[in-house]
């Protein structure tokens, strides 16, 4: 304390108390915090450290800064930056009843707002957000977050801390039935003290702590003034909601389009360089991953162990009695290489196709010939009949002339004859008419 001269104590609580002082080198105010260790339990101890330690990870310009810490006579000291304009609990108090312009409150929320993304974006649980641990500062056009008494670091985003802390009006619905509960419990804190700028009150009241968890738990809140915009009071309604999974995210929040044209104004060249920077490493680590996995050959230690792998996994199915998986087929192609044959993708399918075809001829070829075999054994069999021969006697009694023969022949070959259709009509006309005659002529021999 030697190198601060104290000018006044502007605030006090149960383990300490708030100084406002001046640097003996450079004559800058601050403010130095003072914690007594020797009535404070060891929790408290302990929560004091880490709000060091996390105070001096905060850097942005609507965080309250950090100068450095220092212990004296069991005491721990921890010097911030002064934020000239106060708390905005106290802004809101001297308004006596009249309403912030919708412009001034969306500005101190966009602020509010980026120095709580600063904080999320690090794991780290502010546990205590509420109008007075919000200080303004330049005239009061500039809100910064500070008291990080509370807050609380976490491994990732999703784990949950399990302790009830934070001052009652602003608690969650979660935290007040003593659930674990992540950064959406600032979240519900940020919403009540956006509903205290639009209406100047707290959004949920009671005679007593129970009645005051009840009506936290139910969400029942007098609606915002009509006076403000649709957008405002929907983003309102939103941050309210009882289920934590279906309240925003910091990042969805600015992301909206009415709070998002406010958000570069607000950005200081620091930031803004700070963001330039990551992209460009983030991008440069991109193409260099990309590089890497695209341009580098895989080393032959690892071909070699995926070579192993499929191998021990045909061997296995192969006991097991299961059908061969993918990695046979690359098998047998590395046994053809390793032959001197070279097949591709595309030669495969015409291979197998191919020898479908020559099983197909082989199969006709074998029907063909037995055919031809069988054919052969009944020609073999009638021919064997012919040579023994048919066995028939002529009667030489009767003599036959030569002209009846010669008659019977070319009647037979005129038979034999095709004939058209005329010949045809003429020859059953003939017929017909020499069966009239023979039928007549018998008719005269039986009469005589």
């Amino acid at each position: 304390m030697d190198k601060y001269d104290v000018i006044k104590v502007i605030g006090e609580g149960a383990f300490g108390k708030a100084y406002l002082a001046k640097g003996k080198s450079d004559s800058k105010h601050c403010v130095i915090k003072e914690i007594n260790f020797a009535k404070m339990p060891i929790q408290e101890k302990e929560a004091s450290k880490k709000e060091v330690i996390l105070l001096a990870k905060m850097k942005h310009p609507n965080i309250v800064t950090f100068f450095s810490s220092f212990q004296e006579n069991n005491r721990l000291f921890i010097v911030m930056e002064y934020c000239d304009g106060g708390d905005l609990m106290k802004r809101i108090n001297r308004q006596r009843g009249v309403l912030f312009s919708e412009d001034q409150i969306l500005s101190w929320f966009v602020q509010i707002s980026l120095g709580l993304k600063h904080i999320h974006d690090r794991k780290i649980l502010h546990r205590d957000i509420k109008t007075q641990n919000i200080f303004l500062s330049k005239n009061g056009e500039v809100a910064k977050l500070g008291d990080f008494g509370i807050a609380r670091d976490l491994n990732n985003s999703t784990e949950l801390a399990q302790t009830c802390v934070g001052t009652p009006y602003y608690l969650s619905p979660e935290v007040c039935q003593n659930k674990p509960y992540n950064n959406k419990a600032d979240i519900w804190s940020l919403g009540c003290v956006l509903y205290e700028l639009c209406t100047l009150k707290h959004p949920f009241e009671g005679n007593n702590l129970h009645q005051l968890a009840l009506k936290i738990c139910q969400a029942h809140f007098a609606p915002v003034s009509s006076r403000f915009s649709c957008d405002l009071r929907s983003l309102v309604s939103q941050l309210f909601k009882v289920s934590p999974q279906d309240r925003p995210s910091i990042n969805s929040i600015l992301k909206r389009p009415f709070l998002e044209n406010l958000i570069a104004k607000y950005l200081t060249p620091e930031v803004r360089e700070t963001k330039i920077e990551t992209y460009l490493h983030m991008f440069m680590w991109y193409i260099g991953f990309s590089f890497f996995y695209t341009i580098q050959p895989r080393p032959a230690e690892y071909l070699q162990r995926k070579f192993e792998a499929q191998q021990y996994k045909l061997k296995v199915e192969k006991q097991l009695g299961l059908r061969p998986s993918s990695a046979e087929p690359n098998h047998r192609r590395q046994e053809l290489r390793r032959n001197g044959e070279e097949p591709t993708f595309q030669e495969l399918p015409f291979r197998r196709n191919k020898m479908k075809e020559q099983e197909y001829w082989k199969q006709l070829e074998e029907i063909r010939q037995q055919y031809h075999n069988d054919m052969k054994e009944i020609r073999k069999k009638m021919g064997s009949e012919q040579e023994r021969g048919v066995k028939f006697e002529i009667n030489l009694d009767k003599c036959i002339s030569d002209e009846n023969i010669l008659e019977e022949e070319e009647a037979i070959d005129m038979l034999n004859e095709t004939l058209t259709f005329e010949d045809g009509m003429k020859l059953k006309e003939n017929k017909c008419i020499k069966e009239h005659e023979d039928y007549t002529d018998e008719a005269l021999e039986k009469l005589c």
